[in-house]
């Protein structure tokens, strides 16, 4: 799953795909209702491919947790953000079973649950395989571009 470009925002409800970077910040484009925003660089805002979730042995990156979800639900919606606290966590449970209960809480495992459904409803849930080999086979097609150094740029203007 890339999550490279979805943003969270704080203060801001929803997810958020970065489209133009601009002098100041930069647009981002509202996944629940499709506005787009300009957004300062003193926001507080969080890339979701950079965000990961304790476990005892260490991190797991987002990306690894919003797959694990996928292939649970057969890339269907998972349960509701809104569920109580026991439920939320018996699910996470399943999902990553070494999470670090102290250091998790409720109110993440919520956030995970409502952008993995948020994602899913814009159709963003998909293997990030396919996509790989895709971006491979136009990488080996396309001809490498000739460089024109400032030397070979005056030598084509001498012929």
């Amino acid at each position: 799953m890339n999550l490279e470009k979805i943003l969270a925002i704080s203060g801001k409800p929803g997810l958020y795909v970065l489209r133009v970077q601009t002098r100041t910040g930069f647009v981002a484009e509202s996944l629940l209702d499709g506005k787009k925003i300009t957004v300062n660089l003193k926001s507080n805002v969080s890339l979701l491919s950079e965000i990961s979730i304790y476990t005892y042995e260490g991190e797991k990156p987002l990306a690894e947790i919003m797959q694990k979800i996928a292939d649970k639900e057969n890339k269907g919606q998972a349960i509701s953000h809104k569920e109580d606290n026991a439920t939320l966590t018996a699910y996470f449970k399943e999902i990553l079973p070494d999470y670090d209960e102290e250091r998790v809480y409720p109110s993440d495992i919520k956030k995970v649950l409502n952008w993995y459904n948020m994602l899913q409803a814009k159709g963003l849930v998909v293997d990030e395989a396919p996509v790989a080999e895709e971006v491979a086979a136009v990488v080996e097609e396309t001809p490498a571009a000739e460089v024109k150094t400032p030397a070979k740029k005056a030598k084509a203007k001498k012929e």
